[in-house]
């Protein structure tokens, strides 16, 4: 999800595949489509025309720009390839909306992003109206064409990206306002308690890892292959805010021998004591959130810690991230459940009892795996083959899906990345050990 514009289909050169015709949820395509579209105005509703238009920093988006963005992608991608009468809504919207796509032509520059004052945030209303009226006729035309469908499909898994990226954003930007102002009006979450950590003896051996099955997943999930796993340990929760507290008490942001090289040097120039979102308040910690400024839940999963700090914690705590493959192959065993978005909690939630938890919801979960190409990994052909493959560097794999995360987008094949210095998407950690 890090502004994956859209992702690029399969380890051929096929679009991925739809599946059934009907999702998870018993929609049609045409009602899913429905569904997810209205779901990002639905998000941008608390927010006003001010709030919209502002970009905090070169990697976050304004919430205006997602909205149009992601309607270029179904203008782009499915009504000028599909529709014989084509005509764009506007000329210009080609390259303002445009993300990374080279073989598409000309780009805003992204961290100027916040200076497009114009088009305004009622005339990106109407451009997701007119498009959405388009894209629909097509689809009575055409539902029949698999090759519109799965574009259609991919547009979808796109816009869900870009629902969790929308909230990040905007936490991002509220939390630099001195007045702490809060997205979403109401009772800010509860406190609460959490199970007490264990260590899960997971076998290893020869394990199969990658996307299998005949729903969607993007290129990057593929093609399914063999792997061979030590015998590892896995916490059986995420690591808390009390827990990391412990590791600053400790003097981790102070100790270079919890850092590797690179992440040292990060903290000392960024001149870092906590994480992101952290407020001191006299004997206690703050936290802002997408609920405002509230006091910090110890029991509570850490989250926006980067890479870097998750890998400094695990040495503290005598241990160590899991690879991707050790998080996939555990997760096999778990029902995929948890805190997404749709339960409009907005936050990371308490681990709710023993055994293995938290798996998916509640925090992206970082691993010790660098981004690359699975074996025999090949990118699709054409525009949408720009989406992976040229990020396969100098990243490194979460795994799990956060509490913003859009219930049903998330697999257990599902490979998120972010660089190593990333703080503001909701990640957390998880341990490992060997056995």
């Amino acid at each position: 999800m890090n502004e994956r514009a859209a992702a690029s289909p399969r380890a051929t050169n096929e679009m991925p595949r739809v599946g059934d015709p009907q999702d998870a949820c018993g929609d049609t395509l045409q009602q899913r489509y429905q569904r997810i579209r209205a779901r990002s105005a639905q998000l941008a509703a608390p927010l006003s025309a001010e709030d919209c238009c502002v970009q905090s920093m070169p990697d976050a988006s304004p919430v205006k720009w997602h909205l149009a963005h992601t309607t270029w992608f179904f203008e782009t991608f499915a009504l000028e390839a599909f529709d014989s009468g084509f005509k764009p809504w506007h000329g210009a919207y080609r390259v303002l909306f445009n993300s990374y796509y080279n073989s598409i032509g000309d780009k805003h520059p992204r961290p100027q992003r916040g200076m497009l004052t114009r088009p305004s945030l009622a005339e990106i209303k109407d451009y997701r109206v007119h498009v959405d009226g388009r894209v629909l006729a097509l689809l009575r035309h055409r539902g029949d064409d698999s090759q519109l469908r799965q574009m259609l499909m991919l547009g979808l898994n796109h816009e869900q990206q870009h629902q969790e990226l929308l909230l990040t954003d905007v936490k991002h930007l509220l939390w630099q306002n001195p007045l702490h102002p809060a997205y979403r009006a109401g009772d800010a979450p509860g406190r609460s308690s959490h199970a007490p950590l264990e260590w899960i003896a997971c076998s290893g051996g020869l394990v199969q890892i990658g996307h299998s099955g005949e729903g969607f997943a993007f290129d990057n999930e593929l093609p399914r292959h063999s792997i061979f796993l030590q015998p590892y340990l896995l916490a059986s929760r995420l690591v808390t805010n009390g827990e990391y507290m412990r590791f600053i008490d400790a003097g981790g942001y102070r100790r270079p021998q919890c850092w590797s090289a690179e992440g040292w040097d990060w903290v000392v120039r960024e001149k870092l004591t906590n994480p992101i979102y952290w407020f001191a308040d006299g004997d206690h910690w703050q936290e802002f959130g997408l609920h405002g400024l509230t006091r910090l839940d110890p029991d509570l999963p850490v989250v926006h810690v980067s890479y870097y700090e998750a890998d400094a914690y695990a040495r503290w705590a005598d241990a160590r991230l899991p690879t991707e493959a050790e998080w996939e192959h555990a997760a096999a065993s778990v029902t995929l459940e948890g805190n997404f978005a749709d339960n409009g909690w907005l936050h990371p939630s308490a681990a709710p009892a023993s055994g293995l938890s938290q798996m998916f919801g509640d925090a992206w979960e970082w691993t010790q795996s660098s981004y690359a190409p699975y074996p025999r990994f090949r990118p699709a052909a054409g525009a949408v083959g720009e989406y992976n493959a040229k990020f396969m560097l100098n990243q490194y794999v979460l795994r799990g899906g956060s509490c913003a995360t859009p219930a049903g987008h998330v697999r257990r094949s599902y490979r998120n990345f972010f660089p190593t210095g990333a703080r503001w998407q909701f990640s957390g950690i998880r341990l490992a050990r060997d056995s």
